[in-house]
């Protein structure tokens, strides 16, 4: 084999090895969204027995039960990372909103299933919250992937994109709801 061969053959392995790091950190970040969107899920699924539990006790405070619900079902349908995280960040307000308004009925607070609901929301937020971390590290290496020379060159040509982290906007909605009486 000649140098000249030598050299192309070296250019070529290192042409696959940059195109392989991106495609596995894509996929990683690929991988974190599904996790991410997996505790969101969960979350969402918990909302209409913590709906029902509270209207049990508070039928009078429709408006803030309506307000969850409508947000449920907006952060259902979001679209993308930036849509889904400022659903996700209303609707955590108004969970917190939720049980805000549990502090005003004593039955409630003390019921079996409500503190169960509450403390499955709890683990369900931290399990959200590592999630997150977990997804904007995946983000971050994928990013500097595709900007960092020379692998920003084989990023382009081969259609690889920067992706977006999975940010809350309001620093009100980026503490986890307090689910604890």
């Amino acid at each position: 084999m000649s140098l000249a061969g030598a050299i192309a053959l070296g250019i070529l392995l290192w042409v696959i090895a940059l195109y392989n790091s991106l495609v596995r950190k894509r996929n990683m970040v690929e991988e974190a969204w599904s996790g991410i969107d997996v505790q969101l899920k969960r979350r969402t699924d918990l909302i209409p027995n913590l709906v029902s539990t509270v209207k049990g006790y508070a039928a009078h405070e429709q408006t803030t039960l309506e307000e969850v619900v409508q947000l449920r079902g907006q952060a259902q349908n979001a679209q993308g990372v930036g849509e889904t995280a400022q659903a996700q960040g209303l609707l955590g307000a108004a969970l917190g909103k939720l049980f805000a308004l549990a502090e005003s009925y004593p039955d409630l607070k003390a019921n079996t299933t409500f503190l169960q609901l509450q403390t499955t929301l709890q683990e369900i937020e931290e399990q959200i919250q590592l999630a997150r971390r977990y997804y904007n590290g995946a983000v971050r290496e994928l990013n500097i992937g595709v900007e960092s020379f020379p692998a920003n060159l084989i990023a382009r040509q081969f259609g690889f994109s920067k992706a977006e982290f999975f940010e809350l906007e309001n620093t009100a909605e980026r503490t986890v709801p307090k689910v604890a009486f």
